[in-house]
């Protein structure tokens, strides 16, 4: 092992990114929601809402968002920045696990104040970077700042999560992934232009800790933001201008694989 070892677990995880980094991911993935529309706008607020609720079966998470996108008429962006006070009544009785309908009509007036008044999610986000920043942790946090700008119920606030708070952020790193990431095997949808791939960081779970601690990528024993931190400045080692593409194959290793 030794010296060979890095290597050798870089080979093999380009394989298995190789193997999962592909259009037949799609169809099962939440990554599939976004994937339903051409226009940018359509694709990021779909997108974050999907990211939202992505925890749990992945069919019970592909049926609601499918849902969601039913709600705002298939058109995210005119419904966002339309919407009348009565059409919210149509969210009360959506359920996501702990998302509910308050949380749902919380999320939707914060998306209008943000396409109304902040321009879109991109800008959001890239407002929160720093210049000597290496990864999105505080582009997040500015991001969760200004989508809680409105008066909102407490209870809303835990599902935008917070790596200020420590939170390993998995389905917004996800998300980021989805929006920033471009290369040839159309799985991430990269419409983010401003931002590089090089600051996402891997999203974290059991499943993908689990793998990295197997591989010796991974020595923290929590899922938290340093943990993702850890992970990802592994995963730059092997490729500091697009980390992230490992998430395939870690995410495929737990999932589908079972890796021990």
């Amino acid at each position: 092992m030794g010296q060979r070892k890095p290597t050798v677990i870089k080979s093999f995880l380009e394989e298995k990114t190789l193997l999962y980094n592909n259009t037949s991911f799609i169809e099962t993935d939440p990554v599939s929601i976004p994937h339903l529309f051409s226009k940018k706008e359509d694709i990021e607020i779909s997108g974050f809402l999907t990211a939202t609720i992505a925890w749990g079966q992945r069919t019970t998470i592909l049926k609601n968002a499918r849902t969601l996108m039913d709600l705002m008429d298939d058109s995210p962006h005119e419904f966002i920045t339309g919407f009348s006070q009565k059409d919210l009544k149509r969210f009360q009785h959506f359920v996501h696990r702990t998302f509910n309908g308050v949380d749902c009509i919380c999320f939707v007036k914060s998306l209008r104040n943000i396409y109304l008044h902040h321009g879109s999610l991109e800008k959001v986000f890239l407002r929160g970077i720093g210049k000597t920043d290496t990864d999105l942790g505080n582009a997040i946090t500015e991001a969760r700042k200004i989508f809680f700008d409105l008066h909102h119920p407490k209870r809303s606030e835990k599902h935008f999560s917070n790596p200020v708070a420590g939170s390993a952020a998995k389905r917004i790193n996800m998300y980021l992934r989805w929006m920033i990431r471009k290369d040839n095997c159309g799985v991430d949808l990269g419409i983010w232009k401003s931002i590089s791939p090089s600051l996402l960081s891997c999203p974290l779970d059991v499943h993908s800790g689990r793998v990295a601690r197997k591989l010796g990528l991974l020595k923290r024993k929590q899922n938290d933001w340093k943990a993702t931190q850890e992970l990802t400045a592994q995963l730059r080692k092997m490729d500091p201008i697009d980390p992230v593409k490992y998430d395939f194959a870690l995410f495929g290793l737990g999932v589908f694989e079972k890796f021990r």
